[in-house]
């Protein structure tokens, strides 16, 4: 119904109110006697009433209001109106009594008609605010109950909108608050019936079905609570985006989302100094190797918005070039965005686009990454992660990039897989680099990061999407975990905070147990772990850790003036010759052609030496091939 016609709907309803009222008032007041005098001049009076009420609600806007979700409020201002009305007609009868001469309209019609026409429109505004309510109660069995947690206006905006919604299939039944001054009270009707640790005895006594967390505004660590109360409540749990999100004027229904990991472990917003990564970035031309991978299209993302020159996204897989190249041009039509197809292993082809594009800053994130993967597989580790950084970071060095940034892993410190031990080669290799040029080098390293492909949370939630069960190595697994957007800004941070040869260490908040991490997904899943899904225990794999460390015993840690970013105390004493001799080696040994075994164990050996803290891990096949290795038996 438009705005327009609601009104007219309304002004006719209240019209024929008034004249009903007015004919008892007529009745009333002469006895129910329709021969009496008077009442040649009732449609007079009926008139007079009509343009006086009419006048007088719509100069109190009573015919914009939306009814639907009137509250004490409007009515006190329909009673206010309505009753001003009284000493506005006796004016204009007692103009009329003047002008005739003689007292047409006795004024007690007035007085007698004024209750009647009270609860008249205001009652049918009443039933207009109760009777979708009763009948949405009255379906209630088969939509879904909405407990909403938050009674301020981000609340009301939800339980407003869910009554408005034309399908009906969830019907707000109560708020819960932490504020104890709203305790009881009603917000658009509902009552405000507890706070924060109630709404488990909520959720059983009303029957909920879903819980919407609608406070935007709250501290991260007030909705980790709250969600950590509702987690373990029989209802599904959704939540309201941020504050900007709404105050964009888009639907708030349509905002509401499923609670993630993101929210559980989500931490304050990074404090980005903005002036300096603009400084460092507007305006130039930066290059993103590994650009269609998880990190990699989140930085170019992000880079985006500090409008470089131009970005060029380097990858060697042409469909997740195409898929964030697509994009960027779409989302930032602005920037120059240059897709190029390119392999880091490729030594001349990096070179050549270094020397066509000529870019300012290189963020190095192109590098295999999947630990059982590369145990089976260390040659494509060396050659992907060692070599093709060696690649990346000469080509930055000879076309004279400024700045280049490399990301790094956790598991470099103290090594027990290949993609560890190659990680912290390329570091070394990075650092001495710094030493020997004008490019600023430095590396990053963090933990897990959720969202990104191939993730342990991708992995969970396909197997709950197939019924379970879910595998976890061990018990007591625990990871460090950021989200990808707060990966990309902070390595972005860093790189710009750079004076060269540092290995930079993100604040990853607390290690995260594996278990309880897939208990919570299994429970955003609207399952019941071990009842629903089952969790397996499948052992730890050849080269993980129970626990990930961010440095080695001997290695320390300094703040730098920017939050949650340290410089570790990396450095290393090999000089580059040293590093480039022992990589000539591990070169030679995958130019051998030597039996797939023999040539594993020969490349773990020589990691080893590159980096002395690894600790290797040999198969089955490559324990038997270590006896048939005279130096090593």
């Amino acid at each position: 119904m438009t705005r327009w016609v609601r009104q007219f709907a309304w002004m006719a309803y209240d019209g024929f109110v008034i004249a009903f009222t007015v004919l008892l008032a007529y009745g009333l007041r002469f006895d129910f006697v329709w021969d009496n005098p008077y009442l040649k001049y009732s449609p007079l009076a009926i008139l007079l009433c009509l343009g006086v009420f009419w006048g007088t609600y719509s100069f109190a806007h009573l015919y914009k209001k939306m009814w639907r979700y009137a509250s004490i409020h409007e009515l006190l201002t329909l009673a206010v109106a309505t009753t001003l009305s009284l000493p506005v007609l006796y004016i204009f009868s007692h103009v009329v009594h003047t002008m005739a001469g003689s007292v047409v309209i006795p004024r007690s019609i007035f007085l007698i008609a004024y209750p009647f026409v009270l609860m008249g429109v205001g009652g049918g505004r009443l039933l207009r605010r109760i009777i979708p309510d009763v009948v949405r109660d009255a379906s209630s069995n088969e939509a879904e109950r909405v407990l909403i947690v938050g009674a301020g206006q981000a609340g009301a905006m939800v339980a407003k909108e869910l009554r408005a919604h034309p399908d009906g299939k969830r019907i707000p039944i109560a708020f819960a608050d932490d504020d104890p001054q709203k305790l009881g009270m009603e917000v658009l009707g509902l009552r405000v019936l507890g706070n924060r640790h109630s709404i488990p005895d909520l959720v059983r006594e009303y029957r909920i079905d879903e819980i919407i967390i609608a406070i935007p505004s709250a501290p991260r660590r007030e909705i980790q609570d709250i969600i950590s109360v509702c987690r373990h409540c029989e209802a599904k749990l959704r939540i309201l985006p941020d504050l900007k999100d709404i105050l964009s004027g888009n639907s708030v229904i349509r905002m509401i989302r499923d609670v993630n990991l993101e929210d559980l472990l989500r931490r304050e917003p990074v404090d980005l100094d903005l002036e300096s990564i603009a400084r460092s970035l507007a305006g130039k031309r930066v290059l993103v190797t590994g650009a269609g991978g998880s990190i990699g299209s989140e930085l170019c993302r992000q880079l985006s918005g500090f409008k470089p020159e131009r970005l060029i996204l380097l990858g060697h897989g042409e469909h997740s070039i195409f898929t964030i190249y697509r994009e960027l041009i779409t989302s930032f039509p602005d920037v120059a965005v240059e897709p190029c197809i390119a392999d880091v292993q490729d030594r001349q082809r990096i070179i050549q686009v270094m020397q066509n594009y000529q870019p300012h800053v290189v963020f190095h994130a192109a590098a295999h990454k999947h630990v059982p993967l590369l145990e089976s597989n260390p040659s494509e580790a060396v050659k992907n992660n060692i070599l093709g950084t060696i690649n990346v970071a000469d080509a930055a060095h000879l076309c004279g990039v400024e700045r280049f940034v490399m990301i790094s892993t956790d598991k470099a410190v103290n090594p027990t897989n290949v993609l560890g031990a190659t990680k912290r080669a390329a570091e070394m290799y990075v650092q001495a680099m710094n030493d020997q040029s004008d490019t600023v080098f430095t590396s990053v390293r963090f933990g897990n990061v959720l969202g990104s492909r191939g993730s342990v949370v991708e992995i969970f939630q396909e197997q709950i999407q197939r019924g379970g069960p879910v595998t976890v190595t061990h018990p007591q697994m625990t990871r460090y975990f950021m989200t990808l957007n707060e990966a990309a800004q902070l390595v972005i941070q860093a790189g710009v905070a750079a004076q060269g040869g540092e290995v930079f260490l993100l604040d990853m908040g607390k290690p995260v147990r594996i278990v309880e991490l897939a208990e919570d997904l299994i429970r955003l899943s609207g399952y019941e772990p071990g009842t629903d899904i089952p969790i397996t225990f499948i052992g730890i794999r050849p080269g993980e850790k129970l626990h990930e460390e961010m440095l080695t015993a001997e290695e320390g840690a300094h703040v730098t003036k920017y939050d949650r970013i340290y410089v570790g105390e990396c450095g290393t004493d090999v000089s580059l010759t040293k590093i480039l001799n022992d990589i000539e080696g591990l070169k030679q040994i995958l130019e051998d052609g030597e039996d797939l075994e023999t040539q594993s164990v020969k490349i773990k050996l020589a990691l080893q030496r590159l980096v002395p803290n690894y600790q290797i891990y040999f198969g089955e096949q490559e324990a038997r091939a270590v006896e048939t290795i005279p130096q090593v038996r």
